[in-house]
């Protein structure tokens, strides 16, 4: 698979990849022609499997080759690496606080961002593409350093890392379509509404990968960029939802445990 995906240059392969992780959420999204309600322990589980994945993502495939190419480039390692991470966080974070957006299982009164009187299943699509958002970036980041012909950048970890983030998309998709479904709305619309948030992951994926070919003196920044911008989703958003009903943190503890070991797999054995 890896010689196949290597003959093509890094903005293809950024968009393959993050065309495969769009799919993985409108397969998630597709739960909703089988049945109109999940079990919230098993949706609870997912979202823990899907930030374990992300924190291992954001460690082994961006923060830790960031350190290793800001030293490689003369940099002082430390200073890049937090910079490039908390400004993945403040961007995450005015994002937040302007898209409007409203979590699953929650009233539309207590949607965040800027007030609209935008429906709720729209607002639930947004919720999700924000998750998706530095999910794209940080695949498109991932090949387009590759391109950078430093050791710490291989194409195995970029490929690692676009497996990793299609899987944790799964739950994602299905928890935009799933409640649309309970609430009455069609099979048909409430999958185009849970797929169409994984829409934007080839935008940026795209993007990323142009910037960071571009200008790659700043790459050690755009990957510690993109590490800040996903923690920032698993800590904001996935982990508090994971943990919603007390009753099953046990399990979504051991959940999250289950995807960071499943994304560090992938990234030692292909990178």
């Amino acid at each position: 698979m890896i010689e196949f995906i290597q003959q093509f240059n890094p903005i293809t392969q950024a968009l393959f990849a993050t065309l495969f992780t769009w799919g993985v959420t409108a397969a998630g999204a597709a739960i909703v022609f089988f049945t109109r309600s999940i079990n919230m322990k098993l949706m609870d589980s997912m979202l823990g499997f899907a930030a374990g994945v992300m924190i291992a993502a954001s460690f082994w495939s961006l923060l830790a080759p960031g350190i290793e190419m800001a030293e490689h480039m003369g940099q002082i390692p430390w200073l890049t690496a937090a910079l490039g991470f908390m400004g993945g966080g403040i961007f995450m974070r005015l994002i937040d606080k302007f898209l409007p957006h409203l979590h699953p299982g929650l009233s539309v009164d207590k949607s965040e961002g800027v007030k609209t009187s935008w429906q709720r299943s729209t607002l639930l699509v947004l919720a999700i593409t924000l998750h998706n958002i530095p999910e794209g970036l940080a695949v498109g980041v991932a090949f387009g350093a590759v391109a950078a012909d430093l050791p710490s950048a291989t194409i195995g970890g970029a490929v690692a890392l676009a497996i990793g983030i299609g899987i944790q998309n799964f739950p994602e998709g299905s928890a935009v379509s799933m409640p649309l479904r309970r609430e009455g709305m069609s099979k048909g619309k409430s999958f185009l509404m849970g797929q169409a948030s994984g829409i934007v992951e080839p935008i940026a994926g795209v993007l990323g990968a142009l910037f960071v070919m571009k200008m790659q003196n700043i790459l050690p920044y755009a990957l510690c960029f993109a590490a800040g911008a996903m923690i920032f989703v698993v800590v904001e958003e996935l982990i508090p939802e994971s943990q919603r009903d007390y009753k099953n943190i046990d399990l979504v503890t051991m959940t999250t445990m289950l995807g960071f070991s499943v994304m560090m797999i992938l990234d030692v054995s292909l990178g």
